[in-house]
């Protein structure tokens, strides 16, 4: 009897201290994983990342490559990969990280990749913070010192219909019916003049439409990274931004919502009713705790077409949360499900990364990739300060 309590004893010990970890990652031939991942492969010029990528020497890309060897998504969103219009940072660290195994894990491969420019680093040539002159990182669409920083990719080892593929890169903000465009406190008038308001556009990097071809099934993987809601004073034009940013995906799936949207071939609307989709990304908004615009996570958290029966989590959030302390000990949201980990002493750890299927499809596992400490895979995660997120789907 002792014996028999013993061997019970250790199985739970062994669940509970994450040597599992492997058994949940483990996906069958009925199910696709897609994932988000932020995984900070942004650099100061343009180029510079290709060129890092090229010579398959630093940590940091090794580390996040494992990752993603461990994790194994079938398709997976990659936020701040900085953009060259030739592909060549792309083609770099598919076959000097990915294509290479990475402390013993087995490489893997992405057969179609997507990839387009994006706002970030893009000067508007306009005065845009009205400081007199115009001048990057300042003056661009999105924040950024060059052309494409903090760019994204897609790689799928499943088909992309690249000819129905949306982008929504140049969409304007003032286009969008009831935004929040900002309002000086102290004046009551519009925060952006008159001709910056023409030519600001919603995205601060871009909004795309995916679709993946998995047999006679079209998922429309729907991908962005909107605007940190920080940086700004007490107009929120981030936080503002943000929201909106947010609230283009939500009205895009919605029927009866997405009327106002246009891509840039000039194609109006949405999906289609009943269409399959999965939203992606650094949303940059924690539905309970940092500094977001009201409700701005909760267009997606709380969206009557996304499935809600599963939200990713680890055990690593809830470690993380207790080891680190400081704000961690404020927050109201539940620890397991943070993806992001920031300083201690004044953001804390959020929920930001989602990956939120429709309802058309059946979730059946989902998880963020957070080990705890001394468990296979932790030191990894120093790579970023964001965590992957990952959802099973039966095909």
């Amino acid at each position: 009897m002792k014996l028999i309590l013993a061997s019970v004893a250790l199985a739970l010990l062994s669940a509970s201290v994450g040597f599992s970890q492997s058994e949940e990652l483990t996906k069958t031939d009925s199910t696709v994983r897609f994932a988000t991942f932020n995984i900070s492969f942004h650099r100061r010029s343009g180029g510079e990342l290709a060129e890092e990528l090229a010579l398959a020497e630093s940590e940091k890309p090794k580390q996040i490559a494992e990752i993603i060897q461990r994790v194994r998504p079938d398709v997976i969103l990659l936020n701040e990969f900085d953009f060259d219009k030739e592909g060549q940072g792309i083609k770099n660290f598919l076959k000097n990280h990915l294509g290479v195994s990475q402390n013993g894990q087995k490489p893997i491969a992405y057969e179609f990749t997507f990839t387009a420019p994006v706002n970030t680093g893009v000067k508007a040539n306009v005065d845009m913070n009205d400081d007199g002159e115009v001048k990057l990182p300042e003056d661009a669409y999105g924040f950024g010192w060059h052309p494409g920083q903090y760019g994204m990719v897609v790689l799928s080892k499943l088909p992309i219909d690249t000819a129905n593929v949306r982008t929504f890169q140049k969409f304007l903000w003032k286009d969008m019916p009831g935004n929040l465009l900002p309002i000086d406190p102290g004046t009551d008038e519009p925060y952006y003049n008159e001709k910056t308001t023409e030519v600001f556009r919603l995205s601060s990097k871009s909004h795309w439409d995916v679709p993946i071809k998995i047999g006679d099934k079209t998922i429309h993987f729907l991908t962005a990274h909107p605007t940190p809601p920080v940086f700004d004073n007490l107009e929120d034009r981030n936080g503002r931004r943000n929201h909106d940013e947010i609230r283009m995906f939500a009205d895009f799936v919605t029927p009866g919502k997405a009327a106002y949207i246009y891509d840039d071939n000039g194609k109006k609307g949405g999906l289609e009713p009943g269409a399959h989709f999965v939203i992606a990304g650094d949303m940059n908004a924690d539905e309970s705790d940092g500094d977001s615009y009201q409700g701005a996570a909760e267009q997606l958290t709380k969206h009557e077409l996304i499935n809600h029966t599963m939200v990713p989590s680890s055990s690593g959030g809830q470690h993380y949360s207790q080891k680190q302390g400081k704000v961690n000990q404020k927050h109201k949201g539940d620890p397991t499900r943070d993806t992001g980990d920031f300083s201690d002493s004044k953001v804390g750890n959020l929920r930001l990364d989602y990956c939120l299927p429709s309802k058309t499809l059946i979730l059946k596992k989902c998880g963020v990739y957070w080990p705890e400490t001394n468990r296979p895979g932790a030191n990894l995660v120093k790579a970023t300060d964001h965590r992957m997120v990952w959802i099973d789907l039966e095909k």
